[in-house]
């Protein structure tokens, strides 16, 4: 396990009202409406912000929006290096108030 995903773990352990998970095969945390806050991904961190947390992250060098199907960046996804480990907590716990808030996760249909 790498220094990296050791702190992912301290963090999702950390976040009042979160839950480990899974999201694309990699560790996630989801917030009580069954909806990803942040995931790990390559020793980064992937969060969903929005308005002027959302603008804050992507003004660190070395951060973008998550781009995993090259050229179909997801809204709000923003990839944040391992260099801001101090920051991680804090933008973190800015996208679990955030996910937290939408629509709870529709249940998945049963096959027929």
């Amino acid at each position: 396990m790498t220094q990296a995903e050791a702190y992912f773990h301290e963090i999702t352990q950390e976040i009042p009202d979160v839950e480990p998970g899974k999201m694309f095969g990699a560790l996630c945390f989801k917030t009580p409406n069954g909806k990803a806050a942040a995931m790990f991904w390559h020793d980064m961190i992937v969060i969903k912000l929005t308005g002027n947390v959302r603008d804050e992250a992507l003004s660190l060098d070395g951060t973008h929006f998550f781009d995993p199907m090259d050229g179909r960046p997801m809204k709000d996804w923003i990839v944040i290096p391992f260099t801001y480990q101090n920051r991680w907590k804090e933008f973190a716990i800015s996208a679990t108030e955030y996910v937290k808030e939408l629509p709870a996760k529709a249940p998945a249909k049963k096959a027929k």
